[in-house]
């Protein structure tokens, strides 16, 4: 059973609920929470007062008091000055996350007017439902049930005693992102045999089924007849056939927006073969595929007056006797020929096709996200994400939906000195650059296959998936680039509905 958030005008004091999350920020009480403690017989006080909790950000503490919430949770907000539209997201998504530890299937949260600072309500409630569908999501569906399985949190109710109006609109929003993320980080788990380029196909059909989006997916006997030779050269050395998926939401008339997804669903790096420890993460080439995908459900159930179109090139990446070999020289979908010096750079061959048919679209703005390269995690380490591109307003504007998404991307210039890096004896251009400078490398290559269109590249090599567990997530997946499509594409909207609001806060 899928979960799910809604709202109730109702107020946390007489609330019936089987645990009620309060999140509170450092020193005291919120007024409008003393109702509250009165209910619980002062017990959130009196731990307030003896120092067992205090609100510092990610804290929680459990209690037991008498009245119509047998368990409340505290979550810590952290300052009252620091509180933002982050802390927010973060803090439900610690109550969720929580609250299913807990082995409780239906709970409530409730964030007071007083404890959400210069926040305002529609973005309160878009953050506390993005957040509450990041701490509430798990993956469990390969695992033996365990005898002492706790079952999975399937509800959360948002109180907003106050008024539900403005909270309201913005809990659409956020709940419609929140699925978005889930849906992403739902196919990036999953292990390259289960997840492969017809899998991911399949799922584009069902979204396009579900939503009513136009779909097209070439298979390997198109792709060829479309002579996406850089594509194909990644998935000759696969049995699994390569696909190539077009995915389009109609909300406008206007020029469309065009996101493109690297679908790479496990990298071996081909004959230039990857070091085999840590080699099972190779799985997760393919998130940028899964952000895109993860938009569309956005787009899907909210409907904006936007347009936009998905494009994903997905393959696996694999060495056998019909590999693509250092060395080989490809013909691009451009026309441009490409003198393959390490297999293992193969995301932007793929996204170099995807590229050029991009061109069909007159679109309005491009922007690809792929795992492109190491570098950029020893650039950036995994807090950010790189971004470059040949248009600074559009580098600025996803830079700008970055912050209010909470997903921080950091510009990398794309010079005309570092195109050196790029040239070939024998072919047009060649497809690594080396090691100095690994990421702007990369994002030169794409640039060469840029025509007519604003563009802009992010790197996500650094954030797609966690090797450790925090306090609102689980390690594994974490569904990077949908907050922050769904930002970009939602302040594009023709609606007026939606307006690009500023950025309150830069915390992840």
């Amino acid at each position: 059973m899928p979960f799910e958030t809604a709202v109730a005008q109702a107020p946390a004091a007489d609330y019936e609920t089987a645990l009620l999350a309060l999140a509170i920020p450092r020193g005291s009480l919120p007024p409008s929470l003393e109702g509250l403690d009165l209910q619980t017989g002062g017990a959130i006080g009196r731990v307030l007062a003896a120092g067992d909790f205090t609100g510092k950000q990610d804290e929680t503490a459990v209690i037991y008091p008498p009245g119509p919430a047998p368990r409340v949770l505290l979550i810590g907000l952290g300052k009252p000055e620091d509180v933002d539209r982050s802390a927010i997201r973060r803090a439900a998504a610690v109550a969720a996350k929580r609250t299913r530890s807990l082995g409780v299937t239906r709970a409530a949260f409730h964030l007071s007017a007083e404890a959400r600072g210069k926040v305002n309500p529609a973005d309160a409630g878009q953050m506390i439902a993005e957040g509450l569908d990041q701490g509430a999501w798990q993956y469990n569906e390969m695992k033996k049930p365990a005898e002492d399985k706790k079952p999975p949190l399937e509800r959360m109710e948002i109180l907003a005693p106050e008024g539900s109006g403005d909270l309201t609109q913005g809990h659409k929003v956020g709940q419609a992102i929140g699925a978005g993320q889930s849906l992403a980080r739902s196919i990036q788990v999953l292990p390259g045999n289960v997840c492969t380029p017809s899998y991911v196909a399949e799922r584009a059909r069902d979204l396009a089924q579900r939503h009513g989006f136009l779909i097209t997916v070439l298979d390997r006997a198109a792709i060829v007849q479309e002579k996406m030779g850089a594509l194909m050269s990644v998935a000759q050395g696969s049995a699994e056939e390569p696909r190539f998926i077009a995915i389009e939401y109609q909300g406008s008339d206007s020029a469309p927006l065009v996101l493109i997804g690297k679908g790479v669903t496990f990298d071996t790096g081909g004959i230039s073969i990857k070091p085999a420890q840590n080699m099972e993460d190779m799985k997760y080439d393919m998130s940028g595929a899964a952000a895109v995908l993860g938009t569309f459900e956005m787009l899907g159930r909210l409907k904006p007056r936007v347009h936009v179109v998905g494009l994903i090139p997905s393959t696996e990446n694999m060495p056998s006797g019909t590999a693509v070999k250092p060395g080989d020289v490809v013909t691009s979908h451009l026309g441009k020929t490409i003198e393959i010096i390490n297999t293992d750079a193969e995301g932007r061959l793929i996204l170099a096709d995807a590229l050029s048919y991009a061109r069909r679209y007159s679109p309005a703005a491009v922007v690809d996200i792929a795992t492109l390269t190491g570098a950029i995690v020893v650039a950036l380490g995994h807090t950010a994400t790189g971004v470059m591109g040949s248009d600074e307003q559009l580098v600025e504007e996803l830079r700008g939906a970055g912050e209010r998404a909470g997903e921080r991307v950091w510009p990398l210039p794309l010079w005309d000195d570092y195109r050196d890096l790029m040239k070939s004896d024998i072919a047009d251009l060649k497809n690594s650059g080396g090691r100095p400078a690994g990421s702007i490398s990369a994002g030169w290559f794409l640039r060469e296959f840029v025509d007519g269109f604003p563009w802009a590249h992010l790197d996500i090599a650094g954030t797609a998936y966690s090797d450790r567990e925090d306090a609102g997530r689980v390690k594994g997946p974490t569904g990077v680039g949908v907050r922050l499509f769904s930002e970009f594409v939602l302040s594009r909207s023709e609606s007026g509905e939606r307006e690009t609001r500023s950025v309150s806060g830069t915390k992840a």
